[in-house]
């Protein structure tokens, strides 16, 4: 018998209350079919599976609650989609019953791989993944107050609940304004790189950092431009190109309601000075292709690269 949670407003206490009234046989619960009826006391005990919504940020908390009193069997979805506010999510059901308390749901290597089914199915139904997702988020493991990264390098419990591997996500180490010396050691080990905390070019990516961010750059979610900047202080960036200049020309198609945008980009490459100029369905897209076909002939792997993810564009 699954019980439901129909309009998502039952409080986990609530719903420990009302599995043991059914597992004891008490209270006024009744089935009806025709004119008969008869109560669960006189009926064999159903076994008892629980369906919730989270019209009130509890449908994970309910399903726990649930299963700790006597439920045998969970309700849910990948990501919680439903409609309102959607369901139990599955992606924190899991992990949550596996994990905290000791129920086998799943094998190990299955569990493994729960960050790239959640972030699977967000690809298929043409949703965004939630970046802060517990368990599963980029950020549900993410470190970037100077205090935190320092603590986590010593001791990963102070501030992670589980492994992130556990579950197939990983630890990331972000770059803000908050960022102190560990930030940069701990990234730079990423990258292969070994610096001294006294060594004084690990403060001047730090401050440069800064400098940038207080002109309107940001490097949390741009790990690889920080790397570039951390190449560059250290002396180990190579200049493939130099960029001359660029010019963008949009015009909006009322009609259609989207912009074509023209392009031309000048770039020098060992000493040579390309001028080129592309078409594209927006300025982001336009200043890509130009700049591509400035720099293909140069570097033919250019042509495998896809642009993704992007948000705008200050300079190149």
């Amino acid at each position: 018998m699954i019980l439901t949670d129909t309009n998502g407003g039952t409080l986990p206490h609530e719903i420990t209350q009302i599995i043991k009234n059914i597992v004891l046989g008490t209270g006024d619960w009744e089935l009806g079919t025709g004119n008969t009826e008869k109560t669960l006391a006189q009926s064999p005990l159903p076994q008892i599976g629980i369906h919730t919504h989270n019209h009130s940020e509890m449908a994970v908390a309910n399903a726990l609650a649930a299963v700790m009193a006597e439920a045998k069997m969970v309700q849910g979805t990948i990501n919680g989609y439903g409609e309102c506010s959607g369901n139990a999510n599955l992606c924190s059901v899991i992990p949550n019953l596996q994990l905290k308390l000791g129920y086998s749901c799943i094998g190990e290597h299955q569990l493994n791989q729960l960050t790239e089914t959640s972030r699977f199915v967000s690809e298929v139904v043409n949703l965004g993944p939630d970046e802060h997702a517990p368990y599963l988020g980029r950020s549900a493991f993410a470190h970037k107050g100077g205090i935190h990264v320092s603590a986590v390098e010593r001791n990963p419990l102070t501030y992670e609940h589980i492994q992130p591997e556990q579950v197939g996500n990983r630890r990331r180490i972000v770059i803000s304004e908050q960022s102190g010396l560990s930030n940069v050691l701990a990234k730079a080990r990423s990258l292969g790189m070994e610096l001294d905390k006294n060594d004084p070019q690990a403060r001047q990516i730090i401050q440069r950092m800064k400098e940038l961010e207080s002109e309107g750059y940001q490097f949390e979610a741009a790990e690889a431009s920080f790397a570039l900047l951390m190449y560059e202080a250290l002396g180990l960036r190579e200049q493939f190109f130099e960029v001359k200049g660029f010019q963008v020309h949009c015009d909006l198609v009322e009609v259609k309601e989207t912009t074509n945008s023209l392009a031309t980009v000048k770039v020098g490459v060992n000493g040579i000075n390309i001028l080129e100029a592309a078409e594209g369905n927006g300025p982001v897209a336009a200043l890509d292709d130009a700049l591509r076909k400035a720099l293909v002939n140069f570097y033919p792997q250019i042509a495998d690269f896809e642009l993704t993810d992007y948000k705008g564009v200050d300079r190149l």
